[in-house]
């Protein structure tokens, strides 16, 4: 069943994210804290969305404005460096609250708050109209990198904040695409490389298992068919419905981390 749900929500994410700008982490990470800690969730997003934009790259890097990669891009790197390395200190932290549901204990923990918050925070974005709609003036670029990287580190929250800051400036469609793409792959190798030594590395961290290596390949192959499929059909399709969903999806996911639940 957890690949057929991974599967699913990487392929319809990465289709719809590769017009819009963001959508994978959103969708995969509550996917993912379905079956996996919530630290190791955001760093196996992490692993299938740096997969996905690096074949994005490949397909429309080429279209990319350099000059926005530069001037949004690099602040976006730092900042990511430093909310990959919080996430890190909260993983190590020790539960705020346990409680027993059913026959098993929920705890709850200083890094499920967070991102529990974040996920309301996103799920806003979805929701609202006057979230969804906004676009920040290009001025306010360099904060804009530096906002979306911090919470692309920390959460993998990173795509709709880039998107508001970026859909003001006047590139084509295929720029837009593309100056994304890149972006999002630098700030994916900096988390990757950070979640990979606090996570993988370290002798008191918990690495994947053999069958959860396998459910992020399954998620990786199904987010390239979704951004084959989504570079062919998907530029035409509404995206209010997909952004309901995702909204309610993030809240619900978000109630169960806070609560302890997942």
């Amino acid at each position: 069943m957890e690949y057929v749900v991974v599967a699913v929500a990487a392929m319809v994410a990465s289709g719809l994210t590769l017009f819009s700008g963001f959508g994978l982490g959103t969708l995969l990470l509550p996917a993912f804290a379905v079956f996996f800690p919530a630290e190791l969730a955001v760093a196996a997003t992490a692993v299938v969305h740096g997969a996905n934009n690096v074949f994005k790259v490949s397909l429309l890097g080429r279209h990319a404005d350099r000059s926005l990669v530069l001037r949004f891009g690099l602040p976006a790197v730092v900042a990511a460096l430093v909310g990959a390395s919080i996430l890190g200190l909260l993983s190590g932290m020790e539960p705020i609250h346990s409680y027993a549901l059913g026959s098993r204990m929920a705890e709850i923990t200083p890094l499920k708050l967070v991102l529990a918050v974040l996920m309301t925070a996103f799920a806003a974005f979805e929701l609202l109209p006057r979230f969804r709609k906004l676009e920040i003036d290009r001025k306010y670029l360099t904060l804009g990198g530096l906002l979306s990287g911090f919470f692309g580190g920390l959460s993998g929250h990173q795509g709709a904040l880039r998107s508001a800051f970026l859909a003001k400036v006047g590139v084509s469609t295929r720029g837009f695409v593309g100056t994304n793409a890149v972006i999002g792959l630098l700030v994916d190798l900096v988390r990757l490389a950070v979640y990979g030594t606090i996570f993988l590395l370290f002798e008191d961290g918990r690495s994947f298992e053999s069958h959860e290596w396998l459910l992020i390949a399954v998620g990786v192959v199904a987010a390239f068919a979704g951004v084959l499929i989504g570079k062919r059909y998907l530029h035409k399709v509404t995206m209010r419905s997909i952004q309901i969903v995702t909204g309610v999806l993030l809240l619900v996911i978000a109630v169960a981390l806070g609560s302890g639940i997942l």
